[in-house]
């Protein structure tokens, strides 16, 4: 069989052939089917391995506390069965107790640090031009647009179970200034709308430069059935795929497995080409901070006047802690970069999930640091020796 036959088999195992797919929609146009992302795993040998001795050990978990009267998710593998569920509530019950607390406890302490024996990621340096107010007296949307629902197509064009939400048991900052989404497993809540719940957040702001970098440091959930994003797509409205998307961090049902991704195109046998992606394994990703970094150098690669979309040519580079796993050109007929905004949600089941369902619990996404910069870190210089011993991303 060949390789578009291949690839055109396994989609067809997902959707009907043709169909678009979308994991991130608003609903606001029926002509604005977003990325369903959903990805086929490529020959051996195309994902990136980083050298030998380069992953980070792990390191004691450093769990963020939610709301008053919410207990936080336990470390990974450490479930215990949660309270007995009171479905006459009007608000969620909580989720599981930390493991080796016991219901009635206290909530675990406020931690002081990010990173011991390093440098705050905090810390604001030169250059940064826009940053979030991680504060818990202010709204979570008043930096990010909270979408709700469970998008157009049902289950954001993937099948997943996640009911979106702006409640602040799904979304909200901690009293150190971390933001955390938090996804919600109760399979067994007679309101199907109460089930499956989480959050997914649009930045208000855009990148709104040509040249830049955008740095996060993330705790990843991971877990079957959960798949955390930090991501990108142009601002709507807009049209999927041509318009393009950029995955800087995702992980799903526990691998540890980072993906660094383009995508600009549909998923079939033609468009293969337009789906690119490298692979990182991070073992400790659930443990502890993960610096992810993606720069993107565009300026004076110009504007098609005809449609006012990027001539192409303007170049990408993926980071995972500081090194550099992928790099692309930016494809023509893209929005050019300046109009994208930054994503983050955590998804529950579904095609990419491969159909597990999480066990009933939180599982949380803990947004550290989030901001733009005029440079990445070792400015322009440092990214062109980057981009020199970097590797271009492989088709899915």
């Amino acid at each position: 069989m060949s390789f578009f036959n291949q690839l055109k088999s396994k989609a067809e195992e997902l959707l009907p052939f043709g169909q678009n797919r979308g994991q991130q929609g608003s609903g606001s146009s029926s002509h604005q089917n977003y990325p369903g992302r959903s990805y086929q795993h490529p020959p051996p040998g195309q994902w990136y391995q980083p050298p030998p001795g380069q992953l980070y050990q792990p390191s004691p978990g450093q769990w963020y506390p939610p709301p008053p009267g919410q207990w936080q998710q336990p470390p990974p593998g450490q479930w215990q069965q949660p309270p007995p569920a009171q479905w006459q509530q009007t608000t969620p019950p909580p989720p599981p107790p930390p493991y080796g607390s016991h219901p009635n406890g206290a909530a675990p302490p406020i931690p002081t640090g990010s990173r011991p024996g390093e440098t705050s990621p905090d810390a604001q340096g030169p250059g940064v031009y826009w940053r979030p107010n991680f504060c818990a007296g202010i709204p979570v949307g008043e930096e990010f647009e909270q979408k709700q629902g469970h998008g157009d197509p049902w289950g954001w064009g993937n099948n997943e179970l996640q009911n979106y939400t702006a409640e602040p048991s799904n979304s909200f900052y901690t009293p150190d200034g971390k933001l955390v989404l938090r996804a919600v497993a109760r399979p067994a809540h007679p309101d199907p709308e109460a089930r499956w719940t989480s959050a997914r957040l649009v930045s208000r702001r855009t990148l709104a430069r040509p040249d830049g970098c955008v740095t996060a440091w993330l705790t990843l959930p991971c877990a079957e059935g959960i798949w955390p994003a930090f991501w990108m797509l142009p601002r709507e409205p807009f049209v999927w795929p041509h318009e393009g998307e950029v995955d800087i961090a995702e992980t799903w049902n526990g691998d540890c497995q980072n993906h660094s991704c383009l995508h600009w195109g549909f998923y079939t046998p033609e468009d293969a080409p337009k789906h690119l992606v490298r692979q990182t394994h991070v073992a400790d990703m659930a443990r502890r901070p993960v610096r992810f970094d993606f720069a993107w150098r565009c300026g004076g690669t110009g504007i098609r006047k005809e449609d006012g979309k990027s001539a192409g040519g303007g170049r990408l580079m993926w980071y995972v802690d500081g090194r550099p796993v992928m790099r692309n050109i930016m494809p023509p007929g893209t929005r050019p970069i300046e109009d994208w905004c930054i994503l983050l949600n955590v998804a529950m089941g579904g095609n990419v999930c491969q159909g597990k369902e999480p066990r009933e619990g939180a599982y949380d996404l803990v947004v550290h640091s989030l901001q733009l910069t005029e440079a990445p870190e070792g400015g322009w210089g440092g990214f062109e020796n980057d981009w020199h011993r970097c590797v271009d991303g492989a088709v899915m």
